[in-house]
């Protein structure tokens, strides 16, 4: 049976704005309080999704979350009408309603860490949304992200659907920006690499000192067993708490791996030769060749990769074999990071092509093209089983991309987060897009 990755982006939401609410996200911080424009992070995440849809690739579409979170404000002693809950809020405790505004569901790599069949006992493609409970902006977001999934992968036959783990911190859990899977082809058995920055019980591993360690080694291991991996085709590893220092706050930002590659920086990780020994070992018992690409940091720098995002880039393979490189804009503006590249697809190696796209919105808030995509691996029938609102096509790109021109500001500020106005036009604009993707009611205004 014909086997595929599914990439589904995450659709920018309308409240889009630099609120620097990431500590140990450089980009995050360096452009908090700057001027952002949703309609032009939402058009250039589109424009993404239709040219991996016009090269051939499937892809899907991700809702995003409905902002401000006004229930969460009365949580915390807001109260009145909707606009009276937001007015105090902005009065009293504007780092409060900027939280409860934030975009950042748009990056689905944190939504959820995704099974397919081939791996779980059960057979179902299995799926774990991420508590993200290392930050208050985002600690928010699981409840509607597990609706919106269900409503995506709704036929319990194949698929199945786990909560969030407890949302304290010895489980945080980030979710795929902290797990790859390797394999043959992805319909076959193979092997889900966890990547994790610190243990929350067991002292013997290192921990950064400057930024978080978002991810824990319990939360990963909870999810494998959630999950029903085997221990054969599971391999943990450990992010160098000093990458983490330098702002490599999920593997996404210092490591890329798809198929039977991985794509990775010399100083992503601790042992770094005992855990390439493993993936190799594991993968070639389910019939892989393991490979594996390391940029040298005498080529560039972890500040280069960093500042580049180049691994947050997607690897893609094509029918040929060889493979795609989709990295952002900022990679073709390092001068070593581009050199690097240039090298890389002349060598014949199996990264044969890079592809550039200006997602300049989404990076100056800390996010490239990896961070905006869901990765589900699908046969034909649990492909024909998802959802089809939310698979992308030409009618739906056009449906789309004109639901952002009707109801998008072109500018957002921190004072604009403050206009109870803002809530209604999200609210309008969530309850049509239900509609063009035929996902039913799961926001809370539809729900309540």
């Amino acid at each position: 049976m014909k086997s595929y990755e599914v990439n589904f982006d995450g659709l920018v939401g309308p409240t889009h704005n630099y609120g620097g609410l990431s500590y140990g996200n450089v980009a995050s911080q360096s452009n908090s309080q700057q001027s952002s424009n949703p309609k032009e992070a939402a058009l250039q995440g589109l424009a993404k999704m239709k040219a991996l849809m016009d090269m051939g690739f499937q892809q899907g579409v991700l809702a995003p979350q409905e902002r401000p979170d006004v229930a969460v404000l009365r949580r915390l002693g807001f109260a009145g009408s909707d606009a009276q809950v937001i007015q105090q809020a902005a009065k009293e405790a504007m780092p409060l309603l900027v939280a409860s505004c934030s975009a950042s569901s748009m990056w689905v790599a944190n939504a959820a860490t995704v099974s397919p069949s081939a791996d779980t006992a059960d057979g179902r493609v299995h799926f774990t949304a991420a508590n993200l409970n290392c930050k208050y902006h985002r600690s928010i977001e699981h409840p509607t992200t597990s609706r919106v999934l269900g409503a995506m992968f709704a036929d319990q036959q194949h698929f199945a659907h786990h909560a969030a783990l407890p949302a304290v911190a010895q489980f945080g859990d980030e979710g795929a920006a902290n797990h790859t899977r390797f394999c043959r082809a992805y319909g076959e058995a193979g092997v889900e690499f966890f990547v994790f920055g610190r243990s929350a019980f067991d002292t013997r591993y290192p921990a950064p000192q400057k930024y978080p360690a978002r991810q824990t080694l319990e939360a990963s291991q909870a999810v494998a067993r959630l999950h029903g991996l085997r221990e054969e085709g599971v391999v943990y590893a450990q992010q160098n708490p000093s990458v983490i220092d330098q702002g490599v706050f999920h593997n996404d930002v210092i490591a890329v791996g798809n198929g039977e590659v991985l794509f990775y920086h010399e100083d992503a990780f601790l042992e770094t030769d005992r855990m390439l020994a493993e993936l190799s070992s594991k993968l070639a018992k389910v019939g892989g060749k393991f490979q594996s690409v390391c940029v040298p940091r005498s080529a560039v720098t972890v500040d280069d990769a960093v500042r580049s995002y180049l691994f947050n880039s997607q690897l893609l393979s094509r029918p040929d074999g060889s493979m795609l490189l989709i990295v952002p804009e900022e990679c073709r503006g390092n001068e070593r990071v581009w050199q690097y590249l240039q090298g890389l697809t002349g060598s014949g190696g199996v990264i044969g092509e890079v592809k550039v796209f200006d997602l300049k919105q989404s990076m100056q808030n800390g996010g490239g093209p990896a961070c905006l995509r869901l990765r589900v691996a699908l046969n034909q029938t649990e492909l024909a089983a998802v959802n089809p609102g939310v698979i992308m096509t030409a009618p739906l790109y056009d449906s789309l991309t004109q639901w952002v021109e009707r109801h998008y500001r072109d500018r957002m500020t921190e004072n604009d987060l403050a206009d109870p106005q803002l809530l209604l036009e999200c609210r309008a604009a969530l309850d049509e897009l239900t509609q063009i993707l035929k996902l039913g009611a799961v926001y809370p205004f539809q729900i309540n």
